[in-house]
């Protein structure tokens, strides 16, 4: 089939690559939103989508808006049969919607009608689910409803972050995605309603809703870490500066890393209880926060104005009071 595809981020890269890939299909142009500023130096980048297109020779459309005249326009002159999208990160009107012969086909990471909306892998980990995966289906003007051609599922590990998930969910939904554009050309494939029960959204975590409440039972803590990793970055203050936080353990002692934490009496390393958000001073190389449950162990910190490193590190170099709090 003539394909054009959209998508923006490198979450898209793996299935732009599949479909490249394939010699059963032509990637005719890509739709990638415009160029912005991005990083801590705000220079205008190009998309990673528009700059594997680039590399290919493949024409990129970057419409403000996908309603624009100018876009629709040379949409319809490309006519393409079916317009695929992994995270475009914009709103396709009818307008657009109605070019391809076979519509626009989006592969969105989560099982639908679960988490619809911009962030369901970081809901996912959120909840504590155990299991999620990826759905591809018929893009419809209302948010994420369209009858859906195919899903996988994935374990949700212990340990992900959303970035760890989102990785694995990004390269087999590009095969997913492949599958179902060859069950559409062939004509084996038929897309079915979503199910009523079970919407939920997905709404992109805030920066207000990843400040970390350190009275809140362990687990709820490390899941809201893990969430908000790599975006937008789970923080607490700290005298008054912010720090964002990588990944934590759980259930560990301060003092013995080794040694499962005893969750009813959270303590420090000389054995006095640990209030939530209350630093232990390191030893051994580790340092634990309080909780309303059980202390947790740091990793990475992010110092606002530094670059990441070693919890450690910096708090030895921060010299904290034997009461000092995270707020």
């Amino acid at each position: 089939m003539r394909l054009v595809f959209a998508g923006t981020p490198e979450v898209a890269l793996p299935s732009l690559r599949a479909l490249l890939d394939n010699p059963r299909h032509q990637v005719a142009a890509v739709v990638t939103r415009p160029d912005r500023p991005a990083g801590r130096g705000r220079h205008v980048r190009a998309s990673p989508v528009r700059e594997l297109a680039a590399e290919q020779g493949i024409e990129v459309l970057a419409p403000a808006r996908a309603g624009d005249p100018d876009f629709l326009g040379r949409l319809g002159e490309i006519a393409p049969d079916c317009c695929p999208v992994v995270a475009f990160g914009a709103l396709l009107p009818p307008s657009a919607l109605d070019i391809p012969k076979h519509g626009w086909v989006n592969l969105h990471f989560s099982l639908l009608p679960a988490y619809r909306g911009a962030a369901p892998v970081q809901r996912a980990v959120l909840a504590g689910d155990d299991i999620t995966g990826a759905s591809v289906f018929q893009i419809e003007p209302s948010l994420d409803s369209g009858p859906v051609y195919g899903v996988l599922t994935e374990q949700v590990r212990p340990t992900d972050t959303s970035g760890d998930l989102l990785d694995r969910l990004a390269v087999a939904g590009a095969r997913l995605l492949v599958a179902v554009l060859d069950g559409i050309e062939d004509g084996t494939v038929e897309a079915r309603p979503q199910l009523s029960d079970g919407v939920t959204l997905a709404p992109k975590l805030s920066v207000d809703e990843v400040r970390v409440d350190w009275s809140a039972p362990a687990p709820a803590v490390d899941r809201l870490i893990r969430a908000a990793t790599p975006a937008p970055g789970a923080w607490t203050t700290l005298r008054g500066r912010r720090v964002k936080l990588g990944p934590v353990r759980v259930g560990v002692s301060p003092a013995n890393p080794a040694s499962p934490a005893n969750p009813a009496n959270p303590a420090d390393s000389a054995g006095v209880p640990l209030p939530p958000g209350r630093i232990t001073v390191p030893e051994r190389g580790v340092v634990a926060v309080g909780t309303g449950t059980g202390p947790v162990v740091l990793g990475e910190v992010r110092p606002e104005g530094r670059g990441p490193m070693a919890a450690a590190d910096w708090i030895r170099g921060l010299r904290p009071a034997a009461d000092e709090a995270f707020a």
